[in-house]
């Protein structure tokens, strides 16, 4: 394995995460969070965002 597919599999799960705590805060938030729980969540989905697009433009075979 060559050390562009390990590193896209790396930012890859690490997009998902970022989503999938996005979604938990934000329905925490739904739930009687304050607004620091959905500033949370605004900012992991950034971070998933960022990851996503970084993902696109890593360089070697696709």
């Amino acid at each position: 394995m060559r050390l562009v597919t390990a590193h896209r599999i790396l930012i890859g799960s690490a997009a998902l995460f970022f989503v999938f705590f996005a979604g938990q805060r934000f329905i925490t938030y739904q739930n009687g969070g304050d607004a620091g729980v959905l500033a949370t969540s605004a900012v992991a989905l950034c971070a998933a965002v960022g990851l996503a697009l970084y993902y696109r433009n890593i360089g070697g075979s696709r």
